[in-house]
């Protein structure tokens, strides 16, 4: 069987179809979510998904309630939470070669907004809003069993940002990331807008890096160390601060909640914090305000062309609070030799004439030997086209959430996305 790498994203996206118009409020306050509809995507729309040459789009999987991040297994499934539910589920493998997964099954449920989830030595780690809980995990027989046990209790619940993202490093350690509560505030917690560290039982708390105001995704480049997104402050306007792709080390500052990009001075903190802005860290890579970057991955395959080897991937979730819609996309962020950063769009189309059909989340590099296809329903019954072998394929999915895919001719490989509904956060004006 041929070998082939795949890359996988998680899609939140508006079910509406229609932009809805823009309301300024005092603070400087922009509300423009993405718009509703129940319309069906039409071929139309479909046609306007955008990827680089030689990669197509096609559907895994649908019916996913409120999918937020994805892991896969050692044995190839695709597990994916869904906060809203409380639930963990697992998408089985396309064993029979149809490129849809091959069934759901739920392996957690009656959870407290399960977010960040990490496999690792037989375990899975899944971090709620104010915990990380783990249970025994048999990849190959897809079950849970036992206990689901406490490893770190006592996070700060909920927040303006309530999602909580964990991963085990190369040093074998557990790091979870706390957004802040706040737009922009002093927090009484330290482990608000920062990366902590534990022992992989929750031991020996160490928070590893602070200034971070929302980094929902995070990940290690080989030989490079650990890279993270971070969601900058609003209300300073349509086109700053920017969203940030930071270089991680232990014990360094990013600046929040007393700078912006490159040690601009927060107007909230003018006087007194000179030394604080002085000391921060500056993004290593600045993103356009508002597109609010999330999932982030390397790619470490072989089966892309070498341009991406080592590139970040990373979820533009889009724009909440801008008079003009910007975001919505998947991004490759190329490394140079000279250690320069370049930005291109990799899977775009989800936002056109400030009309949205889909909200990237998250992405995730698959194992081998699998394909993967792009779908995206809106709602009601979505018309799924892929471009494969030289003819075109027609697939119809249910509304909600869908997997999708992009896939790379003629070898074969591929990402996923999930896509449910979205509008304002019940949460409150702050989409996670």
């Amino acid at each position: 069987m041929r070998r082939i790498a795949r890359l996988v994203s998680v899609l939140f996206f508006a079910l509406g179809g229609a932009a809805c118009t823009h309301i300024a409020l005092p603070g400087g306050l922009i509300v423009n979510f993405p718009g509703m509809s129940g319309d069906t995507l039409s071929e139309g729309e479909m046609a306007r998904l955008r990827v680089p040459e030689g990669f197509s789009v096609g559907s895994f999987a649908s019916g996913i309630p409120n999918a937020r991040m994805l892991r896969f297994t050692a044995a190839g499934d695709l597990l994916v939470s869904s906060p809203r539910e409380g639930r963990v589920l697992l998408l089985e493998r396309d064993a029979d070669g149809d490129g849809r997964a091959d069934g759901t099954r739920v392996l957690l449920e009656e959870l407290d907004l399960p977010h960040g989830l990490a496999v690792h030595d037989g375990w899975l780690y899944v971090a709620e809003t104010g915990a990380v809980r783990r249970v025994r995990f048999d990849a190959d027989a897809r079950t849970v069993t036992g206990p689901v046990e406490p490893v770190v209790e006592g996070l700060p619940p909920g927040g303006r940002h309530w999602t909580r993202t964990i991963a085990i490093g190369p040093d074998e350690r557990l790091y979870v990331s706390v957004g802040s509560s706040c737009n922009v505030c002093i927090e009484d917690d330290p482990r608000r807008a920062a990366i902590t560290r534990y022992d992989l039982d929750g031991s020996n708390e160490q928070v590893y890096a602070t200034g971070l105001r929302n980094s929902v995704g995070f990940a290690w480049r080989a030989g490079d160390g650990l890279w993270a997104t971070d969601n900058n402050r609003d209300l300073l306007g349509d086109d700053f601060p920017p969203g940030e792709l930071n270089e991680i080390a232990e014990g360094r500052f990013y600046g929040w909640p007393f700078a912006n990009g490159d040690r601009v001075p927060d107007p909230d903190f003018v006087e007194g914090y000179d030394a604080q802005i002085a000391a921060s860290i500056p993004p290593a890579h600045d993103f356009a305000a508002h597109t609010a970057p999330l999932g982030i991955t390397f790619y470490e395959g072989d089966a892309f062309p070498e341009r991406y080897r080592g590139a970040a991937f990373v979820a533009l979730h889009g724009s909440w609070n801008r008079s003009r819609k910007i975001g919505y996309e998947v991004v490759a962020v190329l490394f140079g030799e000279d250690a320069t950063l370049r930005e291109e769009s990799f899977l775009a189309g989800f936002l056109h004439d400030d009309e949205v059909i889909g909200r990237p989340v998250d992405v995730a590099q698959g194992p081998d030997g699998t394909i993967w296809r792009v779908g995206l329903p809106r709602a009601g019954v979505g018309t799924i086209h892929s471009f494969k072998g030289g003819k075109w394929r027609r697939d119809y999915l249910p509304r909600r959430m869908s997997v999708f895919g992009v896939e790379l001719q003629p070898n074969g490989t591929a990402w996923a996305l999930w896509a449910p509904p979205v509008g304002a956060d019940p949460q409150g004006l702050a989409p996670a």
